[in-house]
């Protein structure tokens, strides 16, 4: 396989052309196309010996059915890797996003899930984010809140990470033992989740019935936020543009895609298998073998609080994508993103 730096000017344009035609139009591509919207300045009988030739290189592929040609995974790859680093957003995303972050933050998860939409809403493709795990994470609330019939856990994380669960009373209650639960809880602040949980196990094993169970009700809620639903999840949003999209994806592939939605723990195991590093980064197709069944792209980014790595956010849609602005969008609210996140930890 021809190297990609080594592909030359002549071909590389016409490559080029070829991609931004097909994500125009969705129609395969043919010379006389290129030669009219292009303006390579060559004739088209060239194009077509181009276009030959990067079919033989593995660049482009010639479907059956049509005299047009349409871009392979590498094909895209080579497109992709020649784009900016930094694309213009149009004005009308650049709004939306100003606007999107403008709203008070007090929650990182549900801005997140904002987030997500926001995403889905700019590219017409499908928002995904991996939102920061509990585990390590530090607590600067932690508290019951009496709600007459029932308690309410509060428990909130540095980096705007809430969890609460309302509980009926436990069986062995008092007011006093309530008044000593608080006072325990505030001094667990500054504890992560994990330290704090094993912390309040530990005391549980030296008090009486009444404090005991409120102890314990209140480790049951970190631990669930370490090891259950929300410990490592998948926020998804704008599914519905994907079978917008149904014209680009054979209805078993489709089907596959939508399944692993479904299937939130091998979702997460794709988001991080391809999240490397601390920059955007663009998956296509074959490039990953999950990505390769759904004939799909990944554009994900990380975002963080000031060094530290929160979690990720990023599109999926098909390889035939607008990957400039895909990507430009993406970057722009992972960077908002961060920003939040960074106000919210001071």
């Amino acid at each position: 396989m021809v190297d990609r730096s080594e592909l030359g000017q002549r071909k590389s344009a016409v490559l080029h052309a070829v991609v931004e035609e097909y994500v125009r139009t969705g129609e395969p591509v043919g010379s006389e196309t290129i030669a009219e919207r292009s303006g390579l300045g060559v004739s088209s009988a060239t194009i077509r010996n181009e276009m030959a030739a990067l079919e033989e290189l593995g660049f482009l592929q010639h479907p059956h059915t049509s005299a047009g040609r349409i871009p392979t995974d590498l094909g895209y790859r080579h497109y992709v890797d020649a784009l900016p680093a930094r694309g213009k957003l149009r004005d009308v995303q650049r709004r939306a996003i100003a606007a999107h972050f403008a709203e008070a933050i007090l929650d990182l998860e549900e801005v997140l899930k904002g987030s997500v939409l926001l995403l889905s809403r700019l590219t017409q493709y499908a928002g995904l984010a991996v939102p920061p795990g509990a585990s390590e994470e530090q607590l600067v609330r932690l508290e019951v809140i009496d709600m007459g019939p029932s308690l309410m856990v509060l428990a909130v994380g540095q980096h705007g990470r809430v969890d609460k669960q309302v509980l009926d009373r436990p069986e062995h209650w008092s007011l006093d033992a309530f008044h000593v639960t608080e006072r325990k809880l505030r001094g667990l602040q500054g504890q992560t989740y994990s330290a704090a949980q094993a912390k309040l196990l530990e005391l549980a094993a030296s008090v009486g019935a009444d404090e005991h169970d409120l102890l314990l009700m209140v480790a049951d809620v970190l631990r669930l936020a370490t090891r259950g639903a929300r410990a490592s999840h998948v926020v998804v949003g704008g599914v519905a543009n994907l079978a917008d999209e149904a014209q680009t994806w054979r209805r078993e592939t489709l089907r596959r895609l939508f399944e692993t939605f479904e299937r939130e723990q091998e979702m997460l195991q794709v988001l991080q298998d391809v999240t490397t590093g601390d920059d955007l980064n663009v998956t296509i197709g074959a490039e990953h073998p999950t990505t390769g069944e759904w004939e799909a792209s990944l554009v994900t980014a990380p975002f963080r609080a000031g060094e530290i790595n929160l979690g990720t956010i990023g599109i999926v849609g098909p390889t035939r994508m607008d990957y400039l602005s895909a990507m430009a969008s993406v970057r722009a609210v992972a960077e908002r993103l961060s920003e939040a996140a960074t106000e919210l930890d001071q």
